[in-house]
């Protein structure tokens, strides 16, 4: 099982940027997180991080063929961008979207997710946490999957 994840503009700065809303764990910490987490599950991970959104759509679209499922933390593209959700949708792969802050609880532009409705769920809030719970959440996601599949398999038998 392979995951892709894709993180969004500014990303990269965290650990530096603004950390009573996001906290001091940097970008790298926690991927070396979530790969432990890949690591221990028997699964492959791939990380890609861009401030560009046409770049967030390119490695959406190379997802297809290619990736199990995929967890994107849109950053401030998850309330403008209508070419990530179209992405998302078009490979309909199960994808989890991601917040470390609970956008809910902040400025009202930010309440709104054009992604959210394209993704099979929604984690935030829990800060580096909800990448962990994103990882919980797609090996279940996985494992249904592949349930269905087999009871699908064994019912033509």
């Amino acid at each position: 099982m392979k995951i892709v994840v894709i993180q969004g503009p500014n990303l990269n700065m965290l650990g530096h940027r603004e950390q009573n809303i996001y906290g001091p764990m940097k970008l790298e910490e926690i991927h070396t997180q979530m790969k432990n987490f890949a690591e221990q599950n028997g699964m492959e991970i791939e990380f890609f991080q861009s401030n560009l959104e046409g770049e967030i759509v390119d490695k959406i679209q190379e997802c297809l063929g290619d990736a199990d499922g995929i967890i994107i933390n849109p950053a401030a593209y998850t309330h403008t961008s209508v070419a990530i959700r179209d992405a998302i949708s078009a490979v309909q792969i199960p994808t989890v979207e991601v917040h470390l802050s609970n956008i809910y609880a902040r400025e009202k532009f930010r309440h709104k997710s054009l992604i959210a409705p394209v993704c099979t769920g929604q984690v935030s809030g829990f800060g580096p946490f909800s990448y962990h719970l994103a990882m919980v959440a797609i090996v279940q996601i996985m494992n249904e999957i592949r349930a269905m599949r087999e009871a699908q398999q064994a019912q033509k038998k």
